[in-house]
């Protein structure tokens, strides 16, 4: 095997000072070395060609791959597999020919100044992220260090925190950690005052109450935390779909006739490596599920405006499929039995009998299991109280 060419070396705020005798080597022997303008002031002058990442960072790949052999020098933050600029190269250089010499991460050296452990933090980036996505992550007494955007990121979190109904919670703004400037400064977020911020800093999170409308980490959020027309898979026979559409790490939804979003939303809050395409063909239905994946911290779920069947094609392919709305359209189903990957879940819900006997249908041409379901709801009978019965709604599950 031959010696790796490219080496990805982590820096902390120290420049040089903070590498080892073999980091510092490698980028004075770089015949070109790329990274941050704030990495490269850090190492001062190099004998080798110096390159600023531009933007987007990925138009500086083909220069790095045309030096392929030669020795090349990234520069990076912290731990550059850790929210960083890693991965990327990975996917371009085989691994053998990369040899990382990582800092320790923003991440650790949080921790370590306030004594965290940092296996029970939840670890989070908000750089270049909506600031929504920190939401299914503020469970009470959670732990949470975050990677700002800027430094405007602290005090816009403070405010969504006191939105939420949690102003107790404390954050500590870590700025520029592990060099000469490092500060931490602590303020709870009802009296957040932190003024003149460091870019460069890291929120540790300690959060305090109960909040408002914080999504579980339970599947069957209630109704009314969505806003909606009507068009909504109910809350009970929600988190029975969720159950049937076993959301798994890195899986890809199809929400077909998404209506208020609410099946492909809480798919995205069980697991945040999911993803999920909402298809909607009603323009103010599809406003609403922007503001709905936006209120419950998943503000990354796809939107697909256009009508089923005709709207799938060329979409990429799903792990599971769950249908709420068009059912009925000819070649619906078929489409996307054969757009499921093997072993993906297809699962229909149906109300009236005319969509039922179409489930019964289905499922004899390709099996599965189906369901009849009926809830009810104690409500007022006069001075009494009675259950008070939904539609029933009949269930076709089936895997592929």
């Amino acid at each position: 095997m031959s010696a790796p060419w490219l080496t990805i070396v982590g820096l902390g705020e120290d420049g040089l000072q903070g590498l080892s005798l073999a980091a510092r080597e490698r980028i004075a022997q770089a015949r070109l070395v790329v990274g941050g303008a704030r990495h490269l002031q850090l190492i001062g002058e190099t004998a080798g060609e110096r390159l600023a990442w531009p933007s987007p960072l990925q138009e500086a790949f083909p220069r790095i791959l045309a030096r392929r052999g030669e020795p090349v020098a990234v520069l990076a933050s912290g731990d550059p597999f850790f929210f960083g600029v890693g991965s990327l190269l990975a996917q371009i250089v085989p691994p053998a020919d990369i040899l990382c010499l990582p800092q320790p991460s923003a991440f650790s050296l949080a921790a370590s100044r306030l004594g965290w452990a940092l296996q029970d933090c939840a670890l989070v980036t908000l750089h270049g992220r909506a600031l929504e996505k920190i939401l299914s992550h503020l469970q009470p007494g959670a732990k949470i260090l975050a990677l700002s955007w800027d430094g405007e990121t602290p005090g816009k979190l403070a405010a969504l925190l006191r939105e939420r109904g949690l102003g107790a919670s404390k954050l500590t703004v870590c700025e520029a950690m592990g060099g000469p400037r490092e500060l931490l400064r602590t303020a709870p977020a009802d009296g957040f005052d932190i003024q003149g911020i460091d870019p460069l800093n890291t929120i540790a999170l300690e959060v305090l109450g109960d909040g408002v409308r914080i999504p579980p980490k339970t599947p069957g959020l209630p109704d009314d935390w969505f806003e909606h027309d009507g068009q909504i898979t109910k809350r009970e026979m929600r988190a029975l779909t969720l159950s049937q559409l076993a959301p798994r790490p890195r899986d890809l939804l199809w929400d077909v006739g998404a209506g208020s979003g609410s099946i492909s939303i809480e798919w995205l809050l069980l697991d945040p490596s999911t993803r999920a395409l909402a298809i909607e063909k009603n323009p103010e239905r599809c406003a609403r599920i922007r503001r709905n994946a936006a209120s419950l911290g998943v503000p990354h779920l796809t939107l697909v405006e256009g009508e089923a069947p005709d709207a799938l094609h060329g979409l990429e392919q799903p792990n599971a499929i769950f249908v709420g709305g068009g059912f009925t359209a000819p070649g619906l189903i078929d489409l996307c039995w054969s757009a499921l990957a093997p072993r993906g879940r297809l699962v229909v819900n149906a109300v009236t009998l005319e969509s039922q006997a179409d489930l019964f249908a289905a499922q004899r041409r390709f099996g599965g299991e189906l369901v009849q379901c009926q809830f009810a709801h104690a409500d007022a009978v006069g001075r009494f109280r009675g259950f008070r019965p939904l539609m029933p709604s009949v269930q076709w599950s089936v895997t592929k």
